[in-house]
């Protein structure tokens, strides 16, 4: 049997109080979705049927790349009849999981325990024991234990209510059998709605046994309905990819600490300290240090190399054995060569840095490149913008910029040269020399401050 998944979207998660649809909100720095569409990849799913409705546009647009059917619930009349709407997609010999858009924490490993429960035959329903079971559907068993249906909360006797152990939603069946039950669903309870659990119900009916899986931890199983409830689920997320990194030998001064807004590769002995983000594909390897309050995006970090508190990667290539910060900003397009220093309140963006180059104090380098074992002193700036385009700047190998200067792109100075403090460069300056351009020093005599005039 090959498997199939339904996953239900169509909520509008009206107490997110967002014009942004449910599955959409940012869940460690991705659409909720994302991370349900990822456990369907890890599941080996043949075939993903997304069931949206609120926001349908918005969802398709925000996944136009992922290999899923879009089903359209124009009417939300429960959750039996979402899946009704995707089971033509699917065929009858399949495995069908039918997930929720807003469950994303189920891991892969627990799913593949409720198919394999769902593959003689059975259905398979994934539950969970709660100390506060407010809220959610009940499993009510009959004295040997077996499930015999599942009770919505507001359609739940008191005694009923009592009852700790409750339905996740998630369930497995053959979809032959789950094709016929989802057909003979009635909308006669509180809410007039075609609720999925009833098929529980109809399994038991036709003498099948409701085979129940508890999920491993009841953190799996968190819904998400309100910014509460997203807050808490980010928590175990950040949770869950600390203990991935410290299992894999990364020291983080405090695991609470770091938050992992994508994909963070790591080597050996990288150490991390507190408030770090890393956002989208980063890479950091071996003997790497990334310092306090550190942002890192889709960049790589060679070994060796110390990042230092306050500094903001962003869409660059660090090189081994480079040095950057404190409060340094390094922007998309910026290649560090080896041993290549960037220093505090330092912006680099659009530019190449060769092996051993220094820019150590409160410089911009823009749209630039700079050859290997160049020092650029304070307040440097690369002039690249003349309020329409973009100009480069080119500086050698083993030339020295002195502080204060102004470099006017496009403009190019030679290997070996020195610019004099305090010059502004509009023409290229040559290789070995030294370029000074600075308006001649004068002293007034007998000038005086202008002073305020009495009132």
């Amino acid at each position: 049997m090959s498997l199939s998944v339904i996953v239900l979207a169509a909520g509008q998660g009206t107490r997110m109080n967002s014009r942004l649809p449910k599955v959409l909100q940012p869940l460690a720095g991705r659409p909720m979705l994302a991370h349900v569409l990822d456990t369907c990849a890890a599941l080996g799913a043949g075939g993903v049927h997304v069931v949206i409705g609120h926001g349908a546009d918005e969802v398709r647009e925000a996944f136009a790349d992922s290999e899923v059917t879009w089903v359209d619930q124009t009417e939300q009349l429960g959750t039996g009849h979402a899946v009704a709407q995707a089971l033509p997609g699917c065929t009858d010999d399949d495995i069908v999981v039918v997930l929720y858009g807003d469950v994303p924490l189920v891991r892969p490993g627990t799913l593949k325990q409720l198919v394999a429960a769902a593959r003689a035959d059975h259905l398979a329903v994934l539950t969970a024991k709660l100390d506060d079971p407010s809220g959610y559907g009940r499993i009510v068993r009959d004295k040997r234990r077996r499930v015999i249906r599942i009770v919505e909360e507001k359609d739940a006797s008191e005694s009923e209510r009592e009852i700790s152990e409750i339905n996740t939603g998630l369930i497995a069946c053959p979809v032959r059998l789950l094709r016929k039950w989802v057909s003979q669903l009635s909308a006669n309870n509180a809410q007039k709605e075609y609720y999925l659990t009833d098929v529980i119900g109809m399994a038991v009916r036709d003498g099948l046994n409701v085979q129940a899986t508890q999920a491993t931890s009841k953190n799996e199983t968190l819904g998400i309905n309100d910014r509460r409830q997203l807050a808490e689920v980010e928590a175990v997320l950040r949770r869950r990819n600390a203990e991935a990194l410290l299992d894999a030998g990364v020291t983080l001064i405090d695991p609470a600490r770091v938050d992992v807004r994508g994909t963070l590769v790591c080597g050996r002995d990288v150490t991390v300290d507190v408030n770090v983000v890393f956002e989208g594909e980063v890479k950091l390897d071996d003997n790497v240090v990334i310092g306090p309050n550190c942002y890192i995006r889709d960049s790589q970090i060679e070994q060796d190399s110390v990042v230092h508190a306050n500094t903001l990667i962003d869409s660059a290539h660090i090189g081994p054995r480079c040095n950057i910060g404190p409060f340094a900003r390094v922007r998309p397009e910026t290649y560090l060569g080896s041993e290549a220093r960037i220093g505090n309140f330092v912006e680099v963006k659009k530019s190449a840095i060769g092996k051993g180059s220094k820019v150590s104090h409160l410089t911009y380098i823009g749209d630039a490149t700079i050859g290997a074992n160049t020092n650029v002193g304070a307040g440097t700036i690369t002039c690249n913008y003349d309020g329409v385009n973009k100009h480069r700047t080119k500086i050698g190998s083993d030339a020295f910029i002195g502080s204060g200067v102004e470099l006017v792109a496009p403009v190019e100075v030679g290997d070996g040269a020195t610019i004099g403090a305090g010059s502004t460069i509009t023409k290229d300056a040559p290789d070995g020399k030294l370029t000074v351009s600075r308006s001649r020093q004068t002293t007034i005599d007998g000038w005086k401050r202008p002073e305020k005039k009495a009132k």
